[in-house]
């Protein structure tokens, strides 16, 4: 598939220069701060040099202090409380986050994950009934809630109270709770609105220990899990996120809890027995998107996400152990069904003519794995680069998930075909949903009606975003040292991208990898120019061999790393699409 190579608006030339005097850094660092909407010297050192104390008042959100008040209440009056959450890593987190705070300052708290499959998605009837049954008279919900209109009504004909925590979009109408947490509230003024939802959960906590006088170290004791809630659900690395996500990442890297830790060797990012460990390389958030959330994810998509929320809270190196293997183990499986059910739906797609030639994805198959529908999707836009729904059947009802490109916003799409579903909710780029099965043809075409009304031509083509233009002489352990301060990155604050041109190979370029060598490995200098050769690796681009190897200048767009092996560290391009000149 080939790729649409489109450069960011360059910065106001005046700003740069103003940035590289100010901070003393060269043109090319002082304009990719510019992109990222830092104009001077302050913004500078908030964003190189972030801190705690810049972390806005959680009171400023619309009914922080109803909330507060009820739990202060609860607190006093012995009530058990209940904390209520998804069953993904968002919703895990930010359970585990605010029921360890509350146990800190109150016994009769329990927390309470739905089964995915028996409950569904945001709040269930049976956790309400549960919840009273066991005694509660309020319940916290965590990255779920801000839609769940007839529940709430529900929970409250009961006498349960119920504080809603939740960062997705709300619908019409707000449920009737005690309190409804969520900055993408319209009459909210929360400064900041990507918050992930165990973003919320901190503020809440955060919140509490202000009014009850706690220390705030207390609190902070979660920034971990909050990185990791920032990564996983892929909300802007912007703003408080990135404060959240530096000092998280700093406590991950330093003194991960035993569940993390159990989680973070069986991926390979640390070595060593029991709470003692030792490692090569720092752990950033693309080690959490990649190794660390799939594996928290694992046991809520084949199983129960209690036991994530479990392996989070544990302080027994012992049972985080034994219970991260088993985790470990369902990623394993995991792994292999979506493997498998992304080849079948491949091939669904490749033996239809009529599926080929949509601008949308829609594929069905009763049998599937619920659990990894939103995975299959997620591969079948690298296939296809299509806004794509993968649907499975459940308790009656075709549900699944929902996956987007860039500049096409799924949740507009699906709600534009919201008087066929049962339910939905999610965001611009992934949501989920429910409809009856005989809803299932005139939902396929409706939402590609949707599609082909907003989507254009060149929407449809994968699009990389380059930063800027680079020398290859440019590159050098100077300029990524200030680069890598530019961490931690993410969506809003992307690993720099950059393009190079007019370049051939030193002469030494060679096949690499497992399966026959299907990863190019070559050094590069500019054909015309002096300096001296950069490494570069191209992950699957293995067939541009012969050209390259022939002296055909070509020209890269490339991520700038760190390679370490065998105790030597270098500068290495990793390489994300080759262009020949010609």
């Amino acid at each position: 598939m080939e790729n649409r190579w489109v450069f960011k608006e360059a910065p106001e030339s005046e700003v740069v220069e103003r940035l590289s005097k100010e901070l003393n850094i060269n043109r090319r660092l002082a304009a990719l701060l510019a992109q990222r909407g830092i104009t001077d010297f302050n913004q500078a050192k908030s964003f190189f040099r972030p801190k705690l104390s810049d972390l806005h008042d959680p009171f400023l959100m619309k009914d922080m202090d109803k909330a507060v008040e009820r739990i202060q209440t609860a607190v006093f009056k012995g009530e058990k409380i209940v904390v209520y959450g998804d069953y993904d890593v968002d919703g895990t987190t930010a359970v585990s986050i605010v029921y360890n705070f509350l146990k800190h300052i109150h016994k009769k708290v329990e927390f309470y994950i739905p089964d995915r499959y028996k409950e569904g998605y945001g709040i269930s009837y049976k956790g309400i009934d549960t919840a009273i049954e066991h005694g509660a008279t309020l319940m916290i919900t965590l990255d779920c809630g801000i839609k769940a209109v007839d529940k709430v009504k529900y929970a409250n004909q009961k006498g349960l109270d119920i504080i809603i925590g939740d960062h997705h979009r709300p619908g019409d109408e707000l449920p009737a709770a005690y309190a409804v947490l969520d900055s993408k509230r319209d009459d909210c003024s929360y400064p900041f609105h990507d918050l992930s939802g165990a973003g919320v959960g901190f503020k809440l906590t955060q919140a509490i220990a202000r009014k009850m006088k706690i220390d705030e170290k207390l609190v902070f004791e979660s920034l971990d899990l909050v990185a990791i809630s920032i990564a996983a659900d892929i909300v802007p690395i912007i703003g408080e996120n990135r404060i959240l996500a530096y000092f998280g990442l700093k406590q991950l890297n330093k003194n991960p809890r035993p569940g993390i830790l159990t989680l973070l060797k069986s991926a390979g990012l640390r070595e060593g027995k029991g709470k003692e460990f030792y490692f090569d390389k720092e752990i950033t958030i693309s080690d959490f998107v990649f190794l660390l959330g799939p594996r928290i994810n694992a046991a809520g998509r084949l199983e129960s996400a209690t036991d994530s929320v479990k392996l989070m809270i544990s302080k027994d190196m012992e049972y985080a152990d034994k219970l991260g293997k088993q985790i470990n183990n369902l990623n394993l499986h995991r792994r292999d069904l979506d493997r498998d059910i992304t080849k079948v739906a491949i091939d669904m797609i490749e033996e239809s003519n009529d599926m080929k030639n949509r601008k949308t994805t829609v594929v069905y198959n009763p049998k599937w794995h619920k659990g990894v529908v939103g995975i299959v999707a997620s591969r079948l836009i690298e296939n296809f680069y299509r806004p794509t729904i993968v649907l499975t059947q459940s308790d009656g009802l075709i549900s699944g998930s929902a996956r987007s490109i860039k500049q096409f916003d799924i949740y507009d799409a699906i709600d534009s075909c919201s008087h066929l579903l049962e339910h939905f909710g999610g965001h611009t780029f992934a949501a989920g949903l429910a409809f009856k099965p005989e809803n299932l043809e005139e939902f396929i075409a409706c939402f590609e009606k949707y599609a082909q009304e907003h989507l254009t031509d060149d929407m449809m083509i994968p699009e990389i975003e380059l930063d800027a233009e680079l020398f290859i002489s440019d590159i050098n352990t100077k300029f990524y040292n200030i680069l890598k301060q530019f961490a931690p990155f993410g969506p809003g604050n992307m690993l720099p991208l950059f393009q190079s041109s007019d370049l051939i190979d030193t002469g030494y370029a060679r096949l690499v990898g497992k399966n026959g060598g299907e990863h190019l490995k070559f050094s590069v200098v500019h054909r015309n120019r002096s300096g001296n050769p950069v490494p570069a690796i191209a992950f699957n681009q293995g067939h541009h061999i012969d050209r390259i190897k022939n002296g055909d200048p070509f020209k890269i767009c490339y991520h700038i790393v760190e390679n370490s092996w065998q105790g030597v560290t270098n500068l290495q391009l990793r390489v994300k699409d080759i262009r020949f000149e010609d």
